[in-house]
């Protein structure tokens, strides 16, 4: 005989959720963190600490939109970790329904489903907006200063970022700068290093008072970008000598970039993933920055050859070098 079924426990009423409070968020991203390949780094450590110790977006939520905010977060998490497209995209929807609002989520979306690049621009304009309106204007106004070690701001940190190379990328410069000079009001440690495209953007357009600013403020970077955007910077406002001196101190921080520069060396087909100072991946990295402006500023590159001649070097004829140097944000991939 066919045995019954078993009967139907008596249905009991859901305890309703704990409130998930800033503690829990911050540690539950840190614990990301350290489940992930990633290194755990001094800032991310600084993150925590500072996420626990101040005010968290979802303190002004009821308890089932914090609910639905960590969820929806943690769906895009799992989406950017994705072994596939198809799963990245059903997760990043999946985030979309609990938060619409969801930052990863639309920027996972925007590099999944964006076909031309002003589809993508689009996108993660929309992705901005959306974490503009998630951490809202009194949050963003209270703790301008010292985003990125709130774990809350860094989605949109994240998504500006993209923006801005987005921008710079199809040569809406001005827009690109912009971005990154808000980037540095919320987060003037420059955790992301948006510094250094930046100040190519500001050689590349002509600012000279906008890029010595930056030189001034981030005086004690010791990168390539730095020390050969210093050598540009002291040549076009006219202080030949003091960028002769500039030029001995790139070329001591990094001899690789003036080989790019002058042709005497092809840039790879794509970006490095490490780097360390003076080492020909940071010369790439920093070409990636400032050729836009070496590019723009043809009498720079003669005088660069004029000082290799100098030198006892045989440089390269002056249309090959300057045909060497591509556009800004087009350098590799």
């Amino acid at each position: 005989m066919p045995k019954k079924p078993p009967k139907k426990p008596t249905a009991k009423k859901k305890a309703a959720p704990a409130p998930d409070t800033g503690m829990e968020a911050a540690m539950r991203q840190f614990e990301e963190m350290l489940v992930s390949n990633e290194l755990v780094t001094k800032g991310d450590l600084n993150a925590l600490m500072t996420s626990l110790m101040s005010p968290s977006v979802s303190d002004g939520l009821n308890d089932a939109e914090a609910d639905a905010r960590g969820e929806a977060q943690q769906l895009a998490f799992d989406a950017m970790e994705a072994g596939s497209a198809a799963q990245a995209r059903k997760l990043a929807k999946r985030a979309l329904r609990v938060d619409p609002d969801c930052v990863d989520a639309l920027v996972v979306l925007a590099d999944l489903d964006a076909h031309t690049p002003w589809e993508r621009l689009e996108a993660l304009q929309k992705a901005v907006a959306a974490g503009e309106r998630s951490l809202g204007e009194t949050f963003i106004r209270e703790n301008t200063g010292h985003f990125w070690l709130m774990l809350d701001t860094r989605p949109i940190m994240r998504a500006m970022e993209q923006l801005a190379q987005q921008l710079r990328g199809q040569g809406i410069r001005l827009d690109a700068i912009r971005i990154y000079e808000r980037m540095l009001e919320l987060n003037p440690n420059d955790n992301q290093g948006v510094r250094d495209p930046l100040l190519g953007l500001y050689l590349e357009t002509g600012d000279l008072k906008g890029a010595g600013r930056l030189l001034k403020r981030y005086k004690k970077d010791a990168s390539a970008n730095f020390a050969w955007a210093r050598v540009l910077e002291r040549f076009l406002t006219g202080t030949h000598d003091e960028a002769s001196t500039a030029l001995k101190q790139a070329r001591r921080a990094n001899k690789h970039v003036e080989l790019y520069l002058t042709a005497r060396k092809t840039l790879p087909k794509h970006l490095p993933e490490m780097y360390s100072l003076g080492s020909d991946e940071e010369a790439v990295l920093c070409l990636n920055c400032l050729s836009g402006a070496w590019a723009a500023h043809q009498e720079a590159v003669f005088w660069l050859l004029d000082q290799l001649a100098a030198d006892g070097v045989q440089p390269v004829p002056s249309k090959t070098a300057l045909k060497s140097i591509p556009a800004a944000g087009k350098t590799v991939q």
